[in-house]
């Protein structure tokens, strides 16, 4: 099962090298035989775009996209995702926040285990480092609105972590957010779909350079609007969206990849 992996990338040379030289390493040392690297420029005025371009004489398998029009962290990530070439596809950030070490646990998730899978950082064998105090009082009312509105059991829905199915992705377009709204359109969406899924335990620590793109002020309306949106897809026209019966989950085999190409 190929794997791709989709960063969007914004003034993050302070981060990029070590995110990139963390994931190519731990990528290697597995089992996963087939991979790539997709890093997507949204509109960055830094170094940026020259390390990811070293980065790409240097390893085949870290690939640059450029976002040219409208930047977002939405934007970025679904200008990603429409390259992507691999079987199973995670979502991960460029300030180095997230253990590469969780991408590979994503993987073996998502080739044996569901067809989607959500890191959490609150729950138990999870690690969180200098977490901000503010955003985190943020983050647990609005996972938790979440979970009540959805009955839920994940209660990191918000993480910007996570992995899919490529298949899984397809069968949730249109995405149209274009902020870090995408974080919560596409997980929910694959949930109200009918798509499987598990919760696991990861590490995150804050970012040691640099600026969060995320601004609590400015996401607010936007969340509401995606969560109102999708809400009221599962209330009211969910069975119009849901998988076929008789499909299901199923361990990945080369007669998978068949079914899925043909």
């Amino acid at each position: 099962m190929k794997l791709s992996v989709v960063i969007p990338a914004r003034n993050e040379e302070g981060h990029l090298d070590s995110t990139l030289e963390g994931l190519v390493s731990h990528l290697d040392t597995d089992t996963i035989r087939s991979f790539e690297i997709i890093v997507v420029d949204d509109g960055s005025t830094d170094r940026t775009p020259e390390i990811l371009s070293q980065w790409a004489d240097r390893e085949p398998r870290v690939r640059p996209v450029f976002n040219s029009g409208r930047n977002g962290y939405g934007r970025a990530v679904r200008c990603g995702l429409d390259t992507v070439t691999g079987d199973a596809v995670i979502i991960t950030m460029a300030d180095a926040s997230d253990d590469p070490a969780d991408i590979v646990t994503y993987y073996h998730v998502l080739r044996d285990e569901a067809e989607c899978v959500f890191g959490s950082r609150f729950i138990s064998g999870s690690k969180l480092e200098d977490y901000p105090r503010f955003k985190l009082v943020i983050n647990r009312l609005v996972n938790s609105t979440i979970r009540l509105m959805f009955g839920l059991k994940c209660n990191d829905v918000t993480n910007a972590f996570k992995g899919f199915r490529r298949y899984v992705i397809d069968g949730c377009r249109p995405l149209v957010s274009p902020h870090f709204n995408l974080t919560i359109e596409l997980p929910l969406k694959a949930l109200v779909r009918g798509y499987t899924f598990k919760v696991v335990p990861i590490s995150w620590r804050n970012r040691t350079s640099g600026e969060s793109q995320l601004l609590l002020k400015e996401q607010g309306s936007r969340y509401l609007f995606t969560l109102l949106s999708v809400w009221f897809e599962w209330l009211l026209v969910r069975r119009d969206f849901r998988r076929a019966d008789g499909e299901e989950f199923k361990p990945w085999t080369d007669g998978v990849t068949e079914e899925m190409d043909g």
